[in-house]
């Protein structure tokens, strides 16, 4: 559970990834410049467009991951008690990588049948008024 994380942390892990190796290629065809002189300038114009094209495609996966997270569902972990969010129907938490689920089904443990679902937090709400669950008045 080590290398395991919230899939919004994995797309910009990817994202942060291709950025280095696109730097990193164009830091290496920039030094063809200093091994083989002109011959090392087409060298260095082609590991150019190369590590550009990787830079583009991360600020893509960046931009993906910033809209998955504007419509991802916001909860708190119970292991933690943060406020963390939740794609798809299982997620694990950002900080404490306990896998998460909002389906019945696929819940290990949960809630009995006369017991009510977690109100996850709006985006609106803030602070630890918004994770309280309402309370029910008669």
């Amino acid at each position: 559970m080590l290398l395991k994380s919230s899939k919004i942390n994995e797309f910009r892990l990817w994202g942060l990834v291709l950025i280095l190796v696109g730097m990193g290629v164009m830091i290496l065809g920039t030094a063809g410049i200093v091994f083989w002189g002109q011959t090392g300038k087409v060298i260095a114009a082609v590991f150019m467009v190369i590590g550009m094209i990787a830079l583009l495609v991360s600020v893509g996966i960046y931009f993906w991951a910033g809209m998955l997270s504007t419509s991802a569902v916001m909860l708190i972990c119970p292991e933690c008690g943060r406020q963390t969010k939740i794609l798809g129907r299982t997620d694990r938490c950002m900080y404490c990588k306990t896998i998460l689920t909002l389906d019945k089904e696929m819940a290990t443990h949960g809630l009995d049948s006369d017991d009510e679902l977690p109100v996850a937090a709006s985006k609106t709400d803030s602070g630890p008024a918004a994770a309280a669950p309402p309370s029910s008045q008669a």
